[in-house]
């Protein structure tokens, strides 16, 4: 049986293009879609007893998951859709759906943020803890599965990104488009190219960015149904290359190492820049280490 596509739904527009995202993505890939509302309305109750009328927040709570469902049956009534109310708080209820999914799909703010442009903090919280992929469905509304458009994938350091990898091969497979693998790499900073020996130098380190995407890619085994794999190494400062380059993605893959145990928030700088301010939705995808 295939594990679940997961959304966190609250009823915000966020989330309601993060339900439009995941009924597209589970269609791809043939899986069952379970949409969730987490909140802890209890402690608010006694609060509302003196307003005659004022739902409860249970009933508002399932509400919401039931216009969820019935907007994602109308997007595709192939995909086998269900729903369900958790009394729990969202980013708790989030991880511990993600031990049993396929990925975590999450919109990028909810009703208490105010600004598109940054990530909300449910979001953030989910997409550095979670033990499964988490994808922050960003970008503009208009084409927001990114038809046609490559997968992107950012490659890092060995032994850390493979994951990422196979499942940016995946996804560009299952669109049916081109995977787009992407390098970063730097020179120091008093390097000058108008110099042989440091033009030597910067043509170093760009073949030394080069064997290690190489090397990444080739942990992924490969067979003929896999998509046309575009190789790039960039100069410049990996969360500049990776957001420049998802102006035209229709998805940004990154990877990201869980230590054993919970120590809370666990993204580094490019993660966190690319899931603020990227142009097209974000997949991080774990690896324990």
């Amino acid at each position: 049986m295939n594990l679940p596509l997961v959304v966190g739904v609250d009823g915000s527009d966020s989330s309601l293009r993060a339900v439009d995202w995941a009924v597209a993505e589970a269609a791809l890939h043939t899986l069952p879609l379970r949409l969730i509302y987490a909140a802890r309305w209890e402690r608010y109750e006694e609060g509302l007893a003196s307003y005659p009328g004022c739902p409860s927040g249970a009933v508002v709570a399932e509400h919401i998951v039931a216009s969820c469902v019935e907007r994602a049956r109308r997007v595709s009534p192939a995909v086998r859709i269900s729903g369900e109310v958790l009394s729990d708080g969202p980013v708790s209820a989030l991880l511990q759906e993600g031990h049993g999914a396929f990925a975590l799909v999450t919109g990028s703010r909810g009703w208490s943020e105010l600004a598109e442009t940054l990530l909300g903090s449910v979001s953030l919280a989910v997409a550095a803890r979670a033990v499964c992929p988490v994808i922050v469905v960003r970008g503009p509304e208009q084409d927001r599965h990114g038809a046609g458009r490559p997968v992107v994938v950012g490659v890092g350091h060995l032994g850390q990104d493979a994951a990422a990898v196979r499942f940016a091969y995946r996804e560009a497979r299952a669109r049916g488009v081109e995977l787009h693998a992407v390098r970063a790499w730097r020179r120091p900073a008093h390097a000058r190219t108008d110099q042989p020996l440091l033009e030597a130098a910067h043509l170093l380190y760009e073949e030394q960015a080069a064997t290690v995407l190489d090397e990444v890619l080739g942990q992924v085994p490969c067979d003929d149904g896999q998509p046309v794999c575009r190789r790039e190494v960039v100069e410049g400062p990996a969360h500049r290359v990776l957001l420049a380059a998802s102006a035209a993605a229709g998805l940004l893959v990154v990877g990201a190492l869980r230590p054993p145990g919970d120590f809370g928030l666990q993204l580094g700088r490019v993660s966190h820049a690319v899931l603020h301010h990227a142009d097209c939705p974000v997949a991080v995808v774990p690896r324990r280490v």
